[in-house]
């Protein structure tokens, strides 16, 4: 009897350094949101009766449930000390694997540019941009964009160094300056879609430009957010100076998207103009 309740106890409470999540209902729930959402982009792009409800319903569902979801990691993390200096390592190791991936979406967007910009077909005119599309002045708007986000990319890396030395009061101007970029960003890209010339029904050229750009300023609205949540947590006294994973995420994130969007503005805005 004793032998069996000390394997059982050294069972449950065996030492490693890796963090065996309990069940949780958040990804099965979180993939029959993101289903719907599909779902509902499908029916609102070819203008079913209330499909924008029906994707509004699917990305508020979505939102429910990564919020549920990253307040379990959140409290795993710093309120019951699951996450260990090897379990830290690995969500380190997902979040590269993660942005990697990301990399190779958005690969896949400029190899279909550039597929159509260097042979043009002669079914747009055998030229770039085809005629009758008037681009987008990249001396404009675009510009101010990359100004904007290569500012918000050093506000970030001083809040991270700030954070580091124990500068609180620094680390928070600098993630608010952060987030406060991306909202004019994404409110400037809002305006630069509401008076272009052209539309995504537009030849090719419309349809990359708008899956390009729409991407990736869904790819800021998410940094932005992410973001938000990293200042909320260091207002709440979340992150140490030699404990910051979820920033440090946040901060890979977003240089991910300024360099995504210095090849952007390179190619499709200045040179595909």
């Amino acid at each position: 009897m004793k032998k069996k309740l000390f394997n059982y106890l050294n069972a449950k409470h065996e030492q490693h350094p890796f963090h065996i999540v309990d069940p949780s209902p958040w990804p099965i729930l979180t993939s029959m949101a993101l289903w719907s959402t599909a779902l509902g982009f499908i029916m609102y792009f070819h203008y079913f009766n209330n499909g924008v409800y029906h994707l509004l319903i699917g990305i508020f569902s979505v939102a429910f449930c990564l919020t549920g979801w990253f307040l379990d990691v959140i409290r795993e993390a710093t309120f019951q000390g699951f996450h260990t200096y090897k379990v830290q390592q690995n969500i380190y190791m997902g979040m590269l694997l993660f942005i990697v991936s990301e990399i190779m979406f958005f690969f896949s967007f400029f190899w279909a540019f550039f597929h159509f910009s260097l042979s043009p077909s002669i079914w747009i005119g055998g030229v770039w941009p085809p005629k009758g599309i008037v681009p987008i002045n990249p001396l404009s708007f675009p510009l101010l964009n990359t100004v904007l986000l290569l500012t918000s990319g050093i506000y970030i890396t001083i809040g991270h160094h700030s954070l580091k030395l124990g500068k609180r009061n620094s680390t928070t101007y600098s993630i608010a300056a952060t987030i406060i970029h991306g909202v004019i960003f994404s409110g400037i890209q809002l305006y630069e879609y509401n008076t272009a010339p052209f539309s995504i029904n537009d030849s090719v050229y419309g349809s990359i430009f708008y899956m390009t750009t729409g991407f990736h300023g869904i790819h800021v609205l998410v940094g932005t957010i992410f973001l938000i949540v990293c200042l909320i947590r260091h207002v709440y006294y979340q992150f140490f100076r030699k404990h910051h994973v979820g920033f440090v995420c946040a901060i890979w994130y977003w240089h991910f998207v300024d360099v995504v969007w210095i090849f952007l503005y390179l190619c499709v805005y200045l040179w595909g103009s």
